[in-house]
C-alpha cells in the first residue's frame, strides 16, 4: 500500500494511518466523528490523483492525511480521469471502513467527497457518479460541500 503523508510532512505506512485514525477517535470518544475520503488530479506530462482522509471531530477541528497515485500517462479524458478519481476514493473508503469496523469502540460517519458540481463540464455526470457511491454504500458530497476532494486533496495535486 501506499504511504501517506501528515500535513506537516511525517510519513506512515497504511497500518500506522490505522492506528492514528483510532487513537484520534478514541481520544475523545464521546464526541461524534466523521471520516472523508476526496481525492482530486492533475494532469502534467502524467496525471497524479491525491486522496485525501479526513477524521473530522464534529464542530471540535480534525486531522487529515493524504496519499498520492502517479499514473505515469496523462489521462486526457475528463470523464475516465473523474471516474478514477471516483474509483480510488471508493477502493481506500471500503479497506479503511473494512478495517475500522473490527474495532468495536469507534463510532463515526462517512463519507466520500467528489470535485463535481451541478456547474462546469462535470454536471452531466452527476447523477451516475452520485449512483455509483451511493451503490456502494456510501454517502457522497458535490460541490460545494465537497471539501474533502476539492480543498485538501487539490491542495497536494
Amino acid at each position: 500500500m501506499d504511504r501517506f503523508y501528515s500535513p506537516c510532512g511525517r510519513s506512515y505506512t497504511y497500518s500506522q494511518l490505522l492506528k492514528e485514525i483510532i487513537y484520534y477517535i478514541k481520544s475523545f470518544p464521546n464526541f461524534k466523528y466523521k471520516i472523508i475520503i476526496g481525492t482530486d488530479s492533475m494532469n502534467r506530462e502524467t496525471t497524479d490523483f491525491v486522496s485525501a482522509i479526513i477524521i473530522y471531530r464534529l464542530y471540535h477541528g480534525g486531522r487529515f492525511f493524504w496519499r498520492r497515485v502517479n499514473y505515469n500517462y496523462k489521462i486526457k479524458d475528463l470523464r475516465r480521469r473523474i471516474y478514477e478519481e471516483v474509483m480510488l476514493s471508493l477502493k481506500l473508503a471500503q479497506e479503511i471502513l473494512d478495517n475500522l469496523s473490527k474495532e468495536q469502540d469507534i463510532q463515526f460517519d462517512f463519507e466520500i467527497h467528489v470535485d463535481i458540481g451541478s456547474n462546469g463540464p462535470t454536471k452531466e455526470m452527476l447523477q451516475e457518479i452520485i449512483g455509483m457511491i451511493r451503490g456502494s454504500g456510501f454517502e457522497v458530497k458535490i460541490k460545494p460541500e465537497a471539501f474533502g476532494a476539492s480543498k485538501v486533496a487539490d491542495r497536494y495535486t
